[in-house]
This record gives structure tokens, C-alpha cells and sequence, in this order.
């Protein structure tokens, strides 16, 4: 990296890092500015004795929590879920110092609520105008990383058209090597990997990503080398794409690596039933906040637009292949049919005549599946998993989309990782399907508690902005 980049990303991690001291500071002071008129006011010594214990019970939060990792390739939702972690750390800390120095300090009953309440608004706004900052300084060409990819394989291509794709990841491809000389997708080809040598001492090159099969062992180790020789950073991409979306770890017994491929998250009784707890929760908090009142608007909505019943009921695949009955409200006019003259399951398509007008704005704004909370009491769908699919496509995809029925190994879910990443809509475009369940097997591989929470968080920005793919 050069010095220029190299002190643009130091600066920009000093801001990540210390940005929070201010903010802890002022969320406590205006916290105890709402709150201290009930209670005895502190001397000016405890207040500056508890802003320095707050300041270093929420750092030693943070590296636990790991708040402060470059997640500039993830979503701002997966950055407040950590916020939100963070803060719970946090919390606990702080409480239990409190309790032991409560001569000390003096606080109304509601202080820690404001206070927490505003550390977490404040913290969610910064990081946001942050990392729009970091993504306007990358797209501008202030800060990235010049990047060299070894092979044409399809590997290489995928990481070429991500690191395209999302410029945010500070990533710019200068070109490839490969001894065949084939094309990456408009990728410049800058000769053999025999030249490697010379491409780094002639070039500006960050980092070298190692793109080849395990057939070419000889060369991958040449590139390690030459890497080393040049101190420049090598990344390999290794050829697992039979175990791509398993949750693959690298370990060493000795000096020899070993790959370790775990087992599901969910196999696990804990996790089971804390998620089906989160489940229960989360859908009476729905029913009782929003679908009270909300639903019943949905339902007159639709009986006096569209001829017809209200909820609209469809065969769906569950848990290990199971039928259910999974519930949507109706967005489609009443006589409406699911398979073609060619015996194939009608996906829905864009302007779709079946589609009522009304429909298109539920479709859109995910409001069609909300009944589906009485799928997930009931016990056959979960809040968040796999969107489950209709019988008829189902059958169609089993034969030809790779491990498609591995996402059946979970329960469905009203909203899933592949929805929040824009897998909706129609999949007749070939790899679209796949792309969908190579989404939700990394879910499934990957699964934690918080990961939900991002899914939750994402699904619910989707539904203010609306989502282009759903109709």
C-alpha cells in the first residue's frame, strides 16, 4: 500500500476507534442533565471519576464484542447488530461496577434507560455517516487496495466480479496471470505466472489473491514465495467449492493444516430452543404491536378491491421436506392458476396481469406474507430461514440445482439471507435459483442469534425502501 493510502486508512481507523469517546461522554452528560433533577447532584470529581470509568468499561466492551473490525464489505445492518451487542456488553459491565461503587455515584432510576437509549442513536449515526465517508474516499480513489489475481478459474471470476460489483470493499483488480492465457471476464491479462516477479517490483500491488486449482500446487507455492520475497500480502482462494457453503474451518495439528467442516448450528438443543423462544416472542410482540390493527386494514383493503378470499393458502415444502399450509394474503385476482399449459409452476413476472393493484404494493412491501406469524406460532415456519418454496417448484429445482434440498435440513422462515441479499423475485434466469440457495445454505452453516437479528433489521429497511425484485 502506498504511504498515501497507507496514512488515509490509519486515519480512517483512528477516527473508528475514538470517535466513541465523545459520544460516551455526551450521551452521559445529557443523560444525567435529564435525569439528575430528581435526584442529589454528583460533585464535578464523580462525575469526571464515572465519564472515565464509562469510557474504559465501554472500550473493553468493544474488544470483546470486536466492535471495531473493518466491516466496510458488510451491511450498516450487521453494524448495528454489533452496536447492539456492544451495548449489552456494555451494559452488564457498567451495571455491576455500579452496584459495587453505588455510595459513590448517584443516579435517578432512569439514567442508565436515557443514557443507553442516546449512546445507541448517537453510535448508529456516526457509524453510518462513517462508513458513507470510507465509501465516498474508495469511489473517489482515495482509498483501495491495488489487487493481483493469480488464475482463471471460476474462483477468480467470482471474486473479480464481486470486488467489481461492490467498489465499497476498496478493492481495484489491475489484472490476472495464468499460464493459459485465457479471459476473466474483461479482466486485464498481465502474462504467466512466471512473471509475477517482475509484475511486483514494476508495479504498485497491495495484494496478491491466489486463485488455483489444488492440481498446481507447484505454482501456488512459487507465488507464496515470490510474495514473501517482495513483503507483499497473498491471500489464497482455496478450491472447496464442494464444501462452499459449509462452514469451513483451517486448523493445525503441528505444522500441518487441517480442514475441519462443522457441524449445523442447529443441531444443537440450545440453539433450537433459543431460536424457537425468539420465534414465539417476536411473533405475539407482532400481533400484539402491529398486527392487531394493521392486518385487519390488509384484509378490508382486499375484500372490497378484488373479488375473492382474504388469505390465500399454498402447499409448501418445511422442516426435511414436510408439506405445510403456508399462509399470504391474497395478491392475486381469485382465478388465477399456478401452472402453465406446459405443466410448469408460474412464477410471478413483472406487470404481471394476475397481480391486483393492491397486491403489487403488499408484494413489494413483503406485507403479503404477514400471516404467515401464525405459520411460525403454529411451529412449522420460523421468523427467519429459508423462504420455503411451492410444491411445483420445488420438484422442478430438486433435479437441477445443486444440494437444493440441504435447505430443508431447517425451518422455513418468513424472511431469510438470501431475501435481504436480492434473491427475490423470478428465478427462470439460469444460476438464479442457485444463487439463492447457495445463500441460504451459508445461513444455514452460519447460523447465529445475531445473524438474525441483521436479517430482521435488513428485512425491515427493505420494507420501508421497497424491494425492486418483489412482484
Amino acid at each position: 500500500m502506498s504511504e498515501f493510502m497507507a496514512k488515509a486508512y490509519n486515519r480512517y481507523t483512528i477516527i473508528r476507534y475514538f470517535i466513541d469517546a465523545p459520544i460516551v461522554c455526551l450521551s452521559y452528560f445529557l443523560a444525567y442533565r435529564i435525569t439528575s433533577g430528581n435526584t442529589p447532584v454528583n460533585e464535578p470529581a464523580q462525575i469526571y471519576l464515572f465519564t472515565l470509568l464509562a469510557l474504559t468499561v465501554w472500550y473493553i466492551a468493544a474488544s470483546f464484542s470486536r466492535m471495531y473490525t473493518d466491516r466496510r464489505s458488510n451491511k450498516y445492518s450487521e453494524e448495528i447488530i454489533f452496536i447492539l451487542y456492544t451495548i449489552i456488553l456494555f451494559t452488564i459491565l457498567l451495571s455491576s461496577v455500579s452496584f459495587f461503587l453505588r455510595n459513590v455515584f448517584q443516579f435517578n432510576s432512569s439514567f442508565f434507560t436515557y443514557f443507553l437509549s442516546i449512546l445507541f442513536v448517537l453510535l448508529s449515526i456516526t457509524k453510518y455517516v462513517i462508513r458513507k465517508y470510507l465509501h465516498s474516499a474508495i469511489y473517489q480513489g482515495k482509498l483501495f487496495d491495488n489487487i493481483l489475481i493469480i488464475g482463471a478459474t471460476p474462483s477468480a471470476l467470482d471474486f473479480y466480479e464481486t470486488i467489481n460489483k461492490y467498489y465499497y470493499y476498496g478493492y481495484k483488480c489491475v489484472g490476472f496471470l495464468d499460464n493459459a492465457g485465457t479471459q476473466l471476464n474483461g479482466c486485464a491479462y498481465q502474462g504467466k505466472i512466471k512473471h509475477l516477479s517482475a509484475l511486483l517490483k514494476e508495479k504498485r500491488i497491495d495484494e496478491v489473491v491466489i486463485a488455483l486449482p489444488n492440481s498446481q500446487n507447484d505454482d501456488i507455492q512459487e507465488c507464496i514465495e515470490v510474495c514473501d520475497y517482495y513483503a507483499t500480502k497473498a491471500r489464497i482462494i482455496p478450491d472447496l467449492q464442494q464444501y462452499a457453503s459449509s462452514t469451513v474451518q483451517v486448523n493445525n495439528i503441528g505444522l500441518m493444516p487441517i480442514i475441519s467442516i462443522r457441524a449445523l448450528p442447529l443441531d444443537k438443543l440450545e440453539n433450537r430452543v433459543l431460536k424457537r423462544f425468539f420465534d414465539i416472542s417476536f411473533s405475539i410482540s407482532f400481533f400484539i404491536v402491529l398486527g392487531s390493527w394493521l392486518m385487519p386494514l390488509i384484509a378490508l383493503a382486499i375484500k372490497l378491491s378484488s373479488k375473492g378470499p382474504i388469505i390465500f393458502k399454498q402447499e409448501r415444502w418445511g422442516l426435511n421436506n414436510e408439506k405445510i399450509i403456508c399462509y399470504k394474503f391474497r395478491t392475486m385476482e381469485s382465478n388465477s392458476v399456478d401452472i402453465d399449459r406446459n405443466g410448469f409452476y408460474h412464477q410471478a413476472v413483472k406487470n404481471d396481469p394476475r397481480v391486483t393493484r393492491l397486491g403489487t404494493f403488499l408484494r413489494r412491501t413483503n406485507m403479503d406474507e404477514l400471516p404467515q406469524f401464525w405459520n411460525v406460532l403454529l411451529g412449522n415456519m420460523s421468523v427467519v430461514g429459508p423462504r420455503p418454496h411451492p410444491t411445483p417448484l420445488n420438484i422442478q429445482s430438486m433435479h437441477t440445482v445443486e444440494n437444493y434440498m440441504l435447505r430443508h435440513v431447517v425451518k422455513p422462515g418468513i424472511s431469510g439471507w438470501a431475501q435481504v441479499n436480492g434473491c427475490r423475485g423470478e428465478t427462470r434466469i439460469p444460476g438464479s435459483m442457485q444463487r439463492r440457495v447457495n445463500f441460504d445454505l451459508y445461513y444455514i452453516h452460519r447460523w447465529t442469534f445475531w445473524l438474525d437479528g441483521q436479517i430482521i433489521l435488513q428485512t425491515a429497511i427493505n420494507i420501508i425502501r421497497g424491494d425492486q425484485n418483489a412482484y
